[in-house]
């Protein structure tokens, strides 16, 4: 017997790769999923999931995230343990 062929899952970055193509608009879904071995309608499907979640990419404030006021001082001290202890055992 033949074995089954195994179903082809496409990387995160080939999505993109296809999604961003079909966001361009130069070409169409057909032209686009040819070119790429892939169906009209899953292209049609990346690319509005592109588009959909296009606006959250901007919605984090700018910047490091600031460490927690009250972590910082227990880390602190916890190095000082840890460091403390190093010395008295040599």
């Amino acid at each position: 017997m033949s074995e089954p062929k195994k179903r082809k899952v496409p990387s995160p970055e080939f999505k993109a790769k296809v999604g961003l193509e079909a966001v361009r608009g130069l070409k169409t879904l057909n032209e686009i999923g040819q070119e790429f071995g892939v169906h009209p309608v899953q292209v049609g499907q990346w690319k509005k999931a592109i588009l959909e979640q296009a606006s959250t990419l901007f919605e984090g404030k700018r910047g490091p995230k600031p460490l927690a006021a009250h972590r910082e001082p227990a880390l602190l001290y916890s190095e000082i343990g840890k460091l403390t202890m190093e010395l008295d055992w040599l």
